[in-house]
């Protein structure tokens, strides 16, 4: 139809800019809807990333601080002590010197499991003792494993211990992703669920699992609190994450992300401070003391309920549109706007769609779209790479020949020193090459340090073997750690708003997996390492090759719905106009092309009877319809 266009969803008909031509009268030409565009219209009509914003990212950035003591914790409550024979089986009765050490040092240790050697030689004098003396190094002077004996024959209890955290830490990102993007109005007490009920219930009960460990009687409790720590933990670090994504400008995301990420590693860099201060509590058990004082914190988080909005983004995409109003008139009023003046027309558009329903959303819609999914799964298998390799990487830079000295603090600090340093190096490399650049790049690197350290080193000298071993573990460590933080972020970027929380609970949960391969590594004795670390190699080169698929999302602004989630692709080598060429297929009008007489002539008299009358039709007729009843009129008779 002549001067006909295309009508889009919400267009508003405006008649008067288009009169009828030619009898008929057009469709209208849609007016742009400015609701949709968060980034772009409703964002800077509200003042932008402004001191209401800036403030609330603070609020985000302070209990990451005590997000790193809980999930660093594990390396002095379940720290395995160093052990000594006191009294060896048999000769306890005759014996009233002093303690009766077994004889060479080497004997004295436990592994790094917290098992002796195999019985032989003096190895299994500490196994065999009926009184053992265990002694920490990691500034405490008890722990789980001192308090409750978790050595040789009770050993598996401690992995245990730590498998409870990070499964419990799964099930959270999983459970609280999909719960801070549903909307429930069944419930009567939690009207509807969103980002912020997510973040106060997480803090809550993270405070009663959190205390509730330190009351701890026997290792099987203090197992089972630890999963609902792990729990709420992930809640607590899914909902804050998701919150300071949604705040900011796209010149803002990764600027702010990173001062948490600083934060969460000041904490694992604070902690040895904070264990050695709990060493010496009266009246009472410093591991527990340890507990209480990482856990207290959270407290300062529970005014977050009157203080800490509901994410205006999330609010928008799912049409809460009334709660909506009310929340663009506090952020405007903060942000010293007058929104009665405003020439964007977004708050005369929001009055207009007051009438309509909430919208609920689930990650399982992900499964009915063609690219978003494809985007999340790459980013959870690099994430689950990234650390399930950095474990290996840890493994190889520490010497299991070492023995024990007053610098037991080494290991650590030098895997938070490489995590501080991590943090530093990805902010220029994003600056400079992009989100998919910056991940392309580190797993590059963590792809050519593992293959290095697992094939050329066989071909050098032991010495030189144990210092390049180190050095490429000290790179791998260095990479990965960037591999995961970036997969973290990117997928923060490219899933639409509607269910950021639980695709961003999904790749942090593959985190969590590959987190898990190190405790379950020490459950076996290390046995199959190498093959572990081969398997985490392969990973990394399909990991290159996926990466190309992904969108470059820097600068562009934060996907709404599953459809703008859809449409953020990978862009092309080609220019847009020869893309255009080569996808574009040319439907050429044969309406018009007859057959010729000679072919005519030899189809039969039948036809050429049909040629005849056809012949006869004037030429004016067939040019007013088009040829479209020559046209049909040819095919009904066959020609």
């Amino acid at each position: 139809m002549a001067g006909s266009r295309p009508v889009m969803a919400g267009s508003r008909p405006d008649a008067q800019d288009h009169p009828p031509e030619n009898g008929f009268t057009p469709l209208e030409r849609p007016a742009p809807r400015l609701l949709p565009h968060i980034d772009g219209c409703v964002l800077p009509s509200l003042g932008g990333f402004g001191r209401h914003q800036k403030q609330l990212v603070v609020l985000t950035w302070i209990p990451a601080l005590f997000i790193g003591f809980s999930q660093f914790s594990d390396h002095f409550l379940l720290a395995q002590p160093n052990g000594t024979c006191v009294l060896p089986a048999g000769n306890h009765s005759n014996w009233t010197g002093p303690p009766l050490l077994a004889s060479g040092a080497p004997a004295l240790q436990l592994r790094a499991n917290g098992t002796a050697e195999e019985p032989r030689d003096n190895a299994g004098l500490l196994c065999a003792c009926e009184e053992r003396r265990l002694e920490l190094q990691t500034g405490l002077l008890q722990n789980v494993v001192t308090k409750w004996h978790l050595v040789c024959d009770s050993a598996w209890k401690v992995h245990i211990a730590k498998f409870s955290l990070l499964v419990g830490s799964i099930f959270g990102y999983l459970v609280m992703g999909v719960m801070a993007d549903w909307y429930a109005p069944l419930l009567s007490l939690i009207k509807k669920f969103g980002r912020h009920p997510v973040l106060i219930l997480s803090a809550l009960f993270m405070l009663v699992f959190g205390l509730s460990v330190a009351f701890s009687v026997n290792v099987t409790m203090f197992s089972t609190l630890r999963f609902f720590e792990g729990f709420c933990l992930a809640g607590l670090a899914l909902s804050l994450y998701v919150l300071r994504i949604e705040l900011c400008l796209p010149g803002w995301r990764f600027s702010m992300t990173m001062v948490a990420s600083f934060l969460k590693v000041g904490g694992q860099l604070l902690m040895p401070g904070v264990a050695t201060l709990c060493r010496h509590w009266p009246n009472g058990d410093d591991w527990q003391v340890l507990q209480i004082v990482i856990i207290s914190p959270f407290v300062l988080m529970l005014p977050y309920v009157w203080i800490f909005p509901e994410s205006l983004r999330w609010l928008l995409a799912t049409q809460h549109y009334k709660r909506s109003k009310a929340m663009m008139l506090r952020i405007a009023r903060k942000n010293q706007v007058d929104m009665t003046a405003e020439p964007s027309g977004v708050l005369a558009e929001l009055e207009q769609e007051l009438h309509k329903k909430p919208q609920r959303s689930c990650i399982v819609k992900m499964m009915s779209t063609r690219n978003l999914w494809k985007n999340i799964v790459v980013l959870c298998v690099n994430s689950l790479t990234g650390y399930g390799i950095h474990h290996c990487f840890a493994r190889s830079m520490m010497d299991p020949e070492a023995q024990p000295t007053a610098l037991c603090h080494t290991d650590y600090y030098t895997m938070a020193g490489i995590a501080v340093a991590t943090c530093l190096a990805l902010c220029p490399a994003v600056g400079l090459m992009g989100r998919r650049g910056g991940l392309l790049t580190f797993m590059i690197i963590t792809a050519l340090a593992s293959l290095l350290q697992l094939g050329l080193l066989n071909f050098l000298r032991d010495t030189l073997n144990r210092k390049f071993s180190v050095a490429f573990s000290i790179i791998g460590m260095f990479s990965s750690h960037a591999v995961s933080t970036l997969s973290i972020f990117f997928c923060a970027e490219i899933t639409p708003t509607v269910i950021r929380g639980g695709g961003l609970g999904l790749v942090l949960a593959s985190a969590g997996f590959g987190m898990l391969t190190a405790p379950i590594m020490e459950l076996h004795n290390q046995k199959g390492y190498f093959l572990h670390h081969v398997i985490f190699a392969c990973c990394t080169l399909l990991c290159i090759i996926c990466l190309l698929l992904l969108p470059e999302p820097r600068g562009q602004p934060l996907p709404e719905s599953l459809a703008d989630g859809e449409t953020f692709t990978r862009q092309t080598l080609l220019h847009p106009g020869e893309q255009h060429l080569l996808l574009v297929k040319y439907e050429r009008d044969y309406s018009r092309v007859h057959d010729t007489p000679l072919h005519l002539t030899a189809t039969g008299g039948a036809t050429a009877a049909v040629a005849t009358a056809l012949a006869a039709v004037p030429a004016t007729y067939a040019l007013a319809t088009g040829g479209e009843v020559i046209g049909n009129c040819a095919i009904a008779n066959g020609v």
